[in-house]
């Protein structure tokens, strides 16, 4: 039981009770395939037992869920991801003062860049991946903003039979050398090296047992062992197909809404098309394991 906990996953128990009504909690789907709106609890209060073994079973079942008019302090935002596991320092972005754990979200006029563009799954880099991601937004622009999240389950299981052969046992380079210089205008100085790590094309779940793609554009490099034209050819058209509309949930901000998903069967797209409004948080990343 510990273990599979430690890994941000529900009880044993809970795998059989998948589509079973809940108790402490309403689940209000998105899709049929990704996202889930929680409602009827407050995470600034505590929490039952029991109602944080649903809150496991329901990002089990849906890969991301959200939560609206939450009213979290940095303590309370760091001790909800706790309950899921250990916390991950990201490599380079900007934090919070005295709280490293704390990754600050913030995009403005002046901001060169914006946190989350383009598909991708949360420092892939890393050797050990993180498990999830909990992003709380408590400033919004007045339109736009929006985080689209697409399954990776749906999008291995819509692959050929043949490409599922093919892509088995394949492991790819993923490498965070592009965060450098990335968070100059947050006075965050490059480190003299960044992680890199090989993972395996397809991974296996933790804790649902489901197969899932496991190479995104934000730091996938290329597959190993294969001539690189073939290695671009191949992700070019993966990426292309993971992209797939009908993959994905779109996620709509409203002030203090936060957003958890599962970063071993997810990739997200944050959109900036809301220049030159504001929109600032924090998110707290959990630890996950070596995929497999």
């Amino acid at each position: 039981m510990s273990s599979l906990r430690s890994l941000g996953g529900p009880r044993i128990k809970h795998l059989s009770e998948e589509g079973a009504p809940f108790e402490t909690i309403t689940v209000d789907k998105l899709t049929p395939i990704i996202g889930g709106e929680i409602g009827g609890v407050d995470l600034s209060r505590p929490i039952s037992n029991r109602q944080m073994d649903e809150i496991h079973r329901a990002l089990a079942e849906n890969s991301v869920i959200f939560f609206r008019d939450q009213h979290l302090s940095q303590d309370q935002h760091l001790d909800f991801g706790r309950r899921f596991g250990e916390l991950h320092i990201h490599p380079a972005a900007p934090a919070e003062p005295l709280h490293p754990e704390l990754m600050v979200i913030h995009a403005d006029k002046d901001s060169p860049r914006a946190n989350g563009e383009g598909w991708h799954t949360d420092v892939s880099c890393d050797p050990e991946p993180p498990m999830g991601s909990i992003l709380y937004i408590r400033t919004c622009p007045p339109k736009g903003g929006d985080t689209l999240f697409a399954s990776m389950y749906a999008a291995y299981e819509a692959l050929s039979d043949r490409m599922k052969s093919y892509l088995d046992g394949l492991t790819a380079r993923h490498n965070g050398e592009h965060y450098r210089g990335q968070y100059a205008n947050y006075g965050v100085k490059d480190k003299e090296t960044y992680p890199f790590a090989d993972h395996p094309v397809v991974r296996t779940h933790p804790v649902t047992g489901k197969k899932a793609l496991y190479v995104n554009k934000g730091f996938t490099r290329y597959i190993n062992g294969i001539p690189r034209d073939e290695s671009d050819g191949v992700l070019r058209y993966l990426y292309e197909h993971m992209a797939n509309p009908l993959f994905q949930c779109r996620f709509r901000w409203q002030e203090n809404s936060i957003a958890f998903w599962d970063n071993r069967a997810v990739q997200h797209h944050a959109m900036w098309d809301y220049w030159p409004h504001t929109r600032s948080g924090n998110r707290v990343t959990v630890k996950g394991d070596r995929p497999v």
